[in-house]
């Protein structure tokens, strides 16, 4: 009897009640450029109809090799593992049931092997999300430029690439450290990946696409990854439990000298995701997180600190001093430059986050935002923080509310008396700018109301779907400033149908707090009726024969 050829490249795809989307996967696989391969389905003891639907890919293609647990084992871990133990070739890839690779991701890899010895060869990651169709590279600073590393200490920064999903793996290279994917536990990746950027000798870059990253961020609970699952306490854990394997690690394999890089990585991606959920948390959990994270962010580098932007080391130093409800504050300005609601000033004239002059040396270190110039910086940056603390719904209106804003100036950049201001909002391409007050309340603290009617808002003729984010303008002296509107968090979504004068076809249009990050006021448009039937095939065949009209005019005129 004849052994079977060997391929140049495995490719496991593991798989666990996902019947629906596993086809995909495996096509993308079966569709490569380079096509001597074989791939495992390696099925977590799947209960839906997954053993069928990979029965009928193997049949389909004599590449494609069928592997079931015996039970579940709750993680990644194990069915990649499983499935090292019959792979066949010299090459190793993994991809799970929910994404693709693209056609050319193996043929890419590979080649990287084939131009040198190397121990596993990386590629940029694309990130697609599934409501809306967006694109991205996943960390694209790192997989840029093609090039070739002598370890992970010629670019510690790959700490934060950790998908082991991204890499092709020489097969010698995993068993000569009996590197395997640690079992029993989740974020199992961190970890193997951190032990492959330790131990390869030499490894390569690619800048070529290798993997289509499918992300659903706002799933239900219950549908959600592991790692969209941060609103559970044992996923805090998990975290933490890797993070503390890592830095063992780090220090068994003589690399102690990256725990400033990797505890960078961990404040800046890990203990970021989280932070960003904080204000959607209530007090009970807030308490329970502080319990599992302080002790081990006591143990963190202080440089690593040191290395984070002002606004990220005020969360994390005021969930440390347990200022709970001010680290969920403070929280919803991450990443938008909103200000807090007071500052206050020592006697030297050093600037903190929050009512008081912090009581510790580290407290007052971290919660320091005199390096931010929040009282001298020009006035179209200046610190301000927009937040509506009642909204009503007009009667008969349609989509029209009447919003209670109340301003935030903290470092008094703002005279004695009214201010002028206006919310802005661009449905299209035409801005609806509503023009109100905004009335002293005390010194730092302003209060207006404004009639926002939707209806007025002056929508493209072929209609548009979307989601916009108003913002509030100040102006004064010339010089305006515009700044995010932050909405309650719990108020419930209006919606209405809403005629426009315009020309443009009645929408749904929906008024609603966003949901996640800061927390903005968002307003939904959907095209009804016919119009949202139409309107894509419209466009579809409108917007390229202008295209080519407007290149003819440009031409001619050339």
């Amino acid at each position: 009897m004849s052994t079977p050829r060997v391929p140049d490249v495995t490719v496991t795809v593991i798989v666990h009640n996902d019947a629906g989307r596993l086809p995909r996967a495996v096509r993308s696989v079966c569709r490569q450029t380079h096509p001597d391969l074989e791939v495992v389905i390696s099925d977590d003891h799947s209960t839906d109809d997954t053993p069928r639907v990979a029965r009928e890919l193997t049949a389909a293609d004599p590449r494609v090799r069928y592997l079931r647990l015996p039970e579940n084992s709750g993680g990644c871990s194990a069915p990649r593992n499983r499935a090292l133990e019959i792979a066949r070739a010299p090459y190793l890839m993994f991809l799970d049931s929910d994404d693709e690779l693209p056609e050319g991701a193996v043929a890419a890899l590979l080649a990287a092997h084939r131009e040198r010895e190397i121990d596993f060869a990386m590629g940029a990651v694309r990130r697609i999300r599934v409501d809306t169709g967006r694109r991205s590279t996943w960390m694209p600073h790192l997989v840029g430029e093609r090039r070739t590393l002598d370890g992970i200490e010629d670019d510690p920064r790959l700490f934060f690439e950790h998908l082991a999903t991204s890499k092709m793996y020489a097969r010698a290279f995993l068993d000569r450290h009996a590197l395997r994917f640690p079992e029993g536990i989740h974020y199992e990746d961190q970890l193997f990946s951190a032990q492959a950027y330790c131990l390869a000798k030499r490894f390569t870059i690619v800048p070529e696409p290798v993997y289509l990253w499918y992300i659903a961020p706002y799933a239900s609970s219950d549908a959600a990854s592991i790692s969209n699952q941060r609103h559970l306490m044992a996923n805090v854990r998990d975290r933490i439990h890797v993070q503390r394997l890592i830095d063992a690690f780090l220090v068994e394999s003589g690399h102690a000298a990256l725990r400033e890089d990797k505890d960078h990585k961990f404040l800046k991606h890990d203990f970021r995701m989280y932070a960003g959920d904080l204000p959607y948390r209530d007090e009970e959990w807030l308490a329970a997180f502080a319990d599992e994270m302080d002790p081990y962010l006591d143990t963190l580098s202080p440089g690593a600190y040191a290395r984070l932007p002002r606004a990220e080391r005020v969360v994390l130093q005021l969930l440390r001093d347990r200022r709970l409800p001010e680290a969920r504050l403070a929280a919803r300005g991450l990443g938008y430059g909103v200000a807090p609601r007071r500052t206050t000033a020592d006697p030297e004239g050093r600037v903190y986050w929050g009512d008081r002059v912090p009581d510790t040396v580290a407290a007052r270190r971290e919660l320091d935002l005199t390096e931010l110039e929040p009282d001298t910086r020009p006035f179209s940056g200046a610190p301000f923080r927009h937040e509506i603390t009642a909204i009503a719904r007009v009667p008969g209106a349609g989509a029209c509310v009447e919003l209670t804003v109340r301003t935030y100036d903290p470092a008094l950049r703002l005279p004695v008396g009214p201010q002028r201001a206006s919310l802005l909002i661009s449905p299209g391409r035409r801005r609806l700018t509503v023009p109100f007050r905004l009335d002293p309340v005390r010194p730092g603290v302003f209060e207006g109301t404004v009639r926002l009617d939707l209806g007025e808002a002056r929508l493209p003729l072929s209609g548009f779907a979307g989601a916009r984010h108003p913002l509030v303008r100040l102006t004064g002296g010339g010089q305006s400033n515009q700044a995010l509107l932050l909405a309650p968090l719990d108020f419930p979504s209006l919606t209405a149908r809403v005629p426009y004068r315009s020309g443009a076809a009645p929408h749904e249009v929906t008024i609603e707090p966003e949901g996640h990050n800061p927390g903005r006021l968002q307003v939904r448009w959907e095209p009804a009726g016919l119009t949202g039937l139409v309107r894509p095939a419209s466009a579809r065949l409108v917007r390229p024969r202008m295209r080519r009209a407007g290149r003819l005019v440009a031409g001619a005129l050339r």
